[in-house]
């Protein structure tokens, strides 16, 4: 259990771990994560191993429940942190925030005011401040009022590339105070994209594509890299952006560990269409977008699950191979540091990327209830050595571990690769 001395933080909806890692890299330690698909549980215990990883839906626990799995007693829980999908809005004469198809956003409202925690951050689509779509966000304000808690009602949404992230990323968050507790402000950007307009705050210049990616080896010249993520190789001059990312990186003779870097078969033909593509243009017959070496990315998104056709989401293609990106290029394009692991398959580790929160906006966020409780923490990085099996499993094997039915997740058919070091 934590130190008595750290702020505390809850994750639901934590999927691999990208506000976990956030909130930790602002100094609050992460003591529970709720998700109920269990290949994001497994990664995130892997990743996250003083954490209590939950995998459960939040339709079936409560806040003593996650109390109990998580040895806090009666302890006081600093923040609770997450992003509740929702899918219906406001209808004539009815509330959007009863819809059943929002029950997630009802149950995040419900387990925060059961574990009664100083703060919430609650993050979402832009999407929700828009047309009808924020008579429900103002809902949802209305509920957390009538649970004792203060709403930052001027909410904000915030851009990764705003805050070092080489992506553009809008998410909105929104935060909230137990009555008592001072609101934090939102956090200013740090950064501006090359060529932007400067401001008092924005000091920095974005990271570009290639400050990100240009000095991870080139996954075409590792033939093992057909059979398996990771390989032992010499990286290139970092970027200060990438000199970050790469801290902590596990090293072998010289050479430093390359993961979650499964290479992709391409056809000639679409190799060619990828080469004869201009940087920063769309690939007209994939869709897909060649990054600009001197830019920065597109949005990366999810893939479906396969009740919708297990399709993986558009992945942009890389500035100067012919080839789409990797799961570690994607992971550097969205802040993650370079000892962070994600499952062995290139789709779920897609998915995994594409349905976080980048660690970087996640740390500018949570920094600001750092400020308001008045401590400073430094982050504590861990190297994994060992475990990487929680990386290998399958749905039906992460299931079993985690006692749930194994269809909670429509699976997908794949060959699992093997993730040893």
């Amino acid at each position: 259990m934590a130190d008595a001395r750290t702020p505390i933080g809850i994750d639901l909806f934590a999927g691999a771990g990208g506000m976990s890692l956030g909130f930790k890299q602002a100094g609050f330690e992460i003591v529970a994560a709720v998700d109920y698909d269990p290949i994001h549980c497994a990664t995130h215990e892997f990743n996250f191993p003083d954490c209590e990883t939950i995998c459960r839906s939040v339709t079936d626990i409560d806040g003593n429940y996650i109390r109990n799995k998580a040895k806090l007693g009666r302890r006081d829980i600093d923040v609770v942190f997450g992003g509740a999908p929702c899918q219906g809005f406001s209808l004539i004469g009815k509330r959007a925030f009863d819809d059943p198809r929002n029950s997630l956003v009802h149950h995040f409202v419900r387990l925060v005011a059961e574990l009664r925690p100083k703060y919430f951050v609650f993050e979402n689509v832009r999407g929700l401040t828009i047309g009808e779509h924020k008579r429900f966000l103002e809902e949802i304000i209305e509920a957390f009022g009538e649970r004792g808690y203060l709403v930052e009602e001027k909410f904000q949404v915030l851009n990764a590339a705003d805050y070092g992230v080489p992506q553009d990323r809008q998410r909105l968050f929104l935060y909230g105070a137990r009555r008592g507790f001072a609101l934090p402000k939102y956090p200013e950007p740090t950064h501006t994209r090359a060529n932007g307009k400067p401001s008092l705050f924005r000091e920095r210049e974005t990271p570009t594509v290639i400050e990100a990616i240009g000095d991870l080896p080139e996954v075409e010249d590792f033939d093992i890299l057909l059979e398996r993520d990771w390989v032992y190789a010499k990286f290139g001059k970092p970027s200060s952006y990438a000199r970050t990312l790469r801290r902590s990186n596990d090293a072998l003779k010289g050479k430093s560990l390359l993961s979650s870097s499964l290479r992709t078969i391409h056809t000639e033909l679409s190799m060619k269409r990828f080469r004869d593509t201009a940087p920063g243009s769309v690939e007209p017959v994939s869709r897909f977008l060649k990054l600009d070496p001197n830019g920065i990315s597109n949005t990366l998104r999810a893939g479906t699950a396969s009740d919708r056709g297990a399709f993986t989401s558009p992945r942009p293609i890389h500035p100067f191979s012919p080839r789409c990106i990797t799961v570690r290029e994607a992971a550097r394009l969205h802040s993650y540091p370079d000892w962070f692991r994600f499952h062995v398959t290139k789709w779920h580790g897609f998915r995994q990327i594409g349905n976080s929160v980048p660690p970087l906006l996640a740390q500018a966020v949570a920094s600001k209830i750092i400020a308001k409780l008045g401590v400073r923490i430094g982050e504590k990085e861990k190297v994994h050595v060992t475990g990487l099996d929680l990386l290998e499993l399958d749905m039906s094997g992460a299931a079993l571990r985690y006692g749930v039915e194994s269809t909670v997740i429509p699976p997908r058919t794949r060959k699992v690769y093997h993730a040893h070091a």
